[in-house]
């Protein structure tokens, strides 16, 4: 690292081997200057919303990134995502930047370990040079080994490795209804579903007689015909009176088109624009393994050459921990059957072995031997995926880069973060700079140089408290991180609660979970811990959750999927194994907090997601002005065409294309970015309009609505998860999934606790700083002191020393884990010589 003295916000000294920021004014940011040391690990810290990310990624990374495409071609930079150009006077010193963020995996699964890694590309060169093929088959090329090419995919279901098509189960799950009563539930609502059932009394079928009865013949021509008959029909009309009518030969209402149910969903399915639609008519397809290839997608020209002994589908299953041992002896050349290979062909087998097995060490290393190069990308968590493509980078071998990393120790196990800082230490080794917006003490510790953002959030942040090496952060009073980072904020002592029960598992089998028995104690704080790819999330988030959920009757409690385009590639489900052995009579509601979106549009935010917004529209409507006016409540909606701007429909913004740039938001020329329409910007309440108020942070409003007790508490419970730094209508895009099940369990919280509800939060404290962690924490104790069990999964150790109850699954990961390791109090499993988790729980216990 240069040779520099620490260097306090505030001073001026630019010497050799830094980066020079002047003037960063991005988001929160409060036009700061610093100097950054190129070739460190240079960590950000601050509490959540302090501004952090907005230095490293919204002023550091987007400025190099805008640099470096301003070298390429304008047709060139369109195929990039470009980000905003950064508010900053100037940066000085700053090499080419790669940005390593949190993201979920692209929803298709076509997306994998294998293509994200771009392993798959190098075991489809060694299947094709150097497999062994069956006598006489001609050689294939590498694109005949991937799933996703017209060369390699089995032609029966284009390499999905499932079909789709509907039965009668799906088409009818209701076999008692009559055809009047909607045993057809694949069918249209509304006035369709009505017209085909009337075009069926026409044609003299029976639809006042239970499915069940009716003859083979009849149920098997209404589901599966091809045939499309146009009759006539008379709308309202009983069977009795239509066959009168038809006799008659009186005019129809109507002449209608009959179409078999089979053909109406595929046809939707394929055709419609809808996506609300499309999804409708996706519930009843089922999927079946395709009967050609088996599953494993491709031809089977393909399948049917080897390698040690296995075709490619079978070495993709693989995790990838037992791929590497597999692959160990080609890569080393100790490999004795060569025969029926040419001298050329074993060097290839050789070299293609060696690459891809030096890869896989890198991936052993950062903790993901667990996983197989099939797994698809919307499996993973942003953590795996980050971790994946930091693999990658690894064995890059570029010099003299920066890599900015967003939280690269999220969803890791202390044990697993020591591997990850060997991998960056590795960059660094190679001559790069490392740029990371980090909360783990862990991370942390190892920086060489600290810069710390605050000293709380929004507003209140955006200033550089520090920027120095480690050590003389303790000096700070301001920062929150140092009383953390140097044991100044000892946990607060308390006796763990008695359980009021135990809901105890048998049986459970998902993933590398195989049978185990598990009980889980009522009415308390549980923590469930173990290394990355235990099987924590396979137990608690899937398991535990689909059986109660079909315990209870209902799906769980939590944010509904927002309407999208639905996919057949998504994941199959996978069948619910074990069972709730007793304990149920303790549990009357489920909750599931997650980290999903609150919403996909900038019409979702937070004020609207809490219901929030309904009050504050009531207060506005009831004022003088609005009732005057006749304004009711919805005027004051920005999703309702009397109240909101005509001119943006209450987004607020226009989107302004500019061709061979990045494409700009701008403010509404009409409305400048209020969303409303002027009459409805005329009513006030207490001095300001709506947009005013939309534009308030969580902690202004509590002031502003003092007196408005409904307004009032979810404000408070806001505020009290950490979130007094969001504006009101801030929206749900630009919120981080950490924010998001913050807000979730914020509504949760003003809701009027009944006791006996089930709270399952996976990794609650991802993305929060150490002080947010601790309220985070005041909250759940909160639920449980109300008389609720709430279950975490969780790897902050702080957190699981927190807890009543902790529940250890492991040792190890993938095979090597899905064992119950230990359970008992915090104190107990930290004496556990078998723990994983335990010598790191020791240190957060007295």
């Amino acid at each position: 690292m240069p040779n520099k003295k620490h260097n306090q916000a505030g001073q001026d000294p630019t010497p050799e081997g830094y980066v020079r920021v002047r003037g960063a004014r991005e988001h929160n940011l409060k036009n700061v200057s610093l100097d950054i040391p190129r070739g460190a690990l240079v960590v950000f810290t601050g509490v959540s919303g302090s501004g952090k990310s907005s230095l490293a990624f919204g002023t550091l990374y987007a400025e190099a990134q805008r640099r470096y495409l301003e070298s390429v071609s304008p047709y060139a930079r369109r195929l990039f995502h470009q980000m905003p150009v950064p508010e900053v006077d100037e940066i000085e010193g700053l090499p080419p930047a790669v940005a390593l963020q949190q993201q979920r995996g692209t929803p298709t699964a076509r997306s994998s370990v294998g293509s994200v890694s771009t392993l798959s590309n190098s075991l489809r060169m060694l299947y094709s040079r150097a497999g062994d093929y069956p006598p006489g088959q001609e050689l294939l090329y590498a694109e005949s080994f991937s799933p996703n090419t017209a060369q390699g995919a089995c032609p029966r279901c284009s390499g999905l490795g499932r079909i789709y098509d509907v039965t009668e189960q799906s088409m009818v799950p209701d076999d008692s209804l009559t055809i009047r009563e909607r045993a057809i539930a694949a069918w249209p609502p509304a006035w369709h579903g009505q017209n085909l059932r009337d075009i069926l009394v026409t044609l003299g079928y029976d639809v006042d007689t239970p499915w069940r009865d009716l003859p083979r013949k009849d149920r098997d021509w209404i589901l599966y015909t091809e045939e499309s008959p146009t009759v006539p029909v008379y709308a309202g009309l009983t069977p009795k009176e239509t066959r009168a009518a038809l006799r008659r030969k009186e005019t129809p209402s109507y002449q209608g088109t009959f179409t078999g149910v089979r053909r109406y969903v595929l046809q939707t399915f394929a055709n419609t624009e809808s996506a609300s639609m499309k999804k409708r008519v996706a519930r009843y397809m089922v999927s079946t393994a395709c009967p050609e290839c088996e599953g494993k997608r491709l031809r089977k020209e393909s399948l049917s050459v080897t390698f040690a002994g296995a075709d490619i589908a079978e070495i993709s299953r693989m995790p990838l921990e037992r791929l590497a041992a597999l692959l160990r002896p080609y890569a080393e050349g100790k490999d004795k059957d060569t025969g029926g290979l040419y001298a050329e062909q074993v060097v290839v087998r050789r070299r293609i072995a060696a690459d891809l097995y030096a890869r896989l060490e890198v991936l052993l290393a950062l903790g993901l031997g667990y996983l197989a190069l099939e797994r698809s990308t919307p499996t993973l968590s942003p953590g795996e995926l980050q971790r994946l493509r930091l693999a990658t980078q690894v064995r890059s071998s570029l010099f003299g880069v920066v890599y900015v990393l967003d939280e690269p120790s999220a969803g890791l196990h202390p044990a697993d973060t020591e591997a990850l800082l060997d991998a960056l230490a590795q960059l660094k080794a190679a001559g790069n700079s490392l740029f990371v917006v980090e909360h783990a003490l862990d991370v942390i510790r190892q920086a060489d140089w600290l810069v710390d953002v605050g000293p709380m959030a929004g507003e209140r942040g955006g200033q550089i408290l520090y920027s120095g090496e480690p050590g003389g952060l303790r000096k700070v009073d301001k920062s929150q991180t140092r009383r953390y980072l140097f044991d100044e904020a000892p946990l607060p002592q308390r006796a763990p609660r008695t359980p009021t029960g135990w809901l105890k598992l048998e049986g459970v089998r998902r993933n590398n979970l195989h049978g185990i028995d598990v009980a889980f104690p009522l009415g308390v704080l549980t923590s469930v811990t173990g290394v990355s790819g235990s099987g924590k999330s396979s137990l608690v988030s899937q398991v535990l959750v689909e059986l109660v959920s079909a315990a209870l009757g209902h799906a769980p409690v939590e944010e509904e999927e927002t309407p999208g385009e639905p996919s057949l590639e998504q994941e199959e489900e996978l069948p619910l194994e074990g069972r709730i052995a007793s304990g149920m009579e303790g549990v009357r509601r489920l909750v599931r907090v997650d980290q999903k979106p609150i919403g996909r549009t900038p019409r979702s935010n937070l004020a609207t997601y809490t219901g929030l917004f309904d009050q504050v529209r009531k207060l506005f409507a009831a004022t003088p002005d609005a009732r005057k006016r006749r304004y009711d409540a919805g005027r004051f909606s920005f999703n309702v065409a009397k109240g909101r701007c005509e001119h943006c429909a209450g987004e607020g913004f226009v989107m302004v294309e500019l061709l061979f740039l990045p494409s700009v938001y701008a403010p509404c020329p009409t409305c400048e970015g209020a969303r409303y329409n002027a009459k409805t910007l005329e009513v006030t309440y207490r001095g300001r309009n709506i947009a005013e108020v939309l534009g308030m942070t969580v902690g202004e409003a509590i002031a502003f609505f003092k007196d408005e007790p409904l307004v009032e508490r979810s404000l408070e419970v806001l505020a009290e998860v950490g979130l007094d730094y969001l504006r009101l209508g801030q929206p749900a895009t630009e919120l981080s999934g950490g924010e998001a099940q913050r807000i979730k369990l914020a509504a949760e919280l003003q809701r009027a606790t009944r006791g006996n509800a089930l709270y399952v939060l996976d990794e609650p404290t991802t993305g929060l700083h150490p002080l947010d962690a601790d309220r985070l924490m005041v909250q759940l104790n909160r639920l449980v002191d109300a008389g609720n069990t709430v279950i975490v999964v969780e790897h902050t150790m702080r957190v699981v020393a927190g807890s009543d109850w902790v529940i250890d699954i492991g040792p190890g990961a993938g095979d090597a884990g899905g064992k119950l390791v230990a359970c008992g109090p915090p104190g107990e499993v930290a004496r556990n010589k078998t723990s994983r988790t335990a010598p790191y729980l020791r240190k957060h216990i007295p």
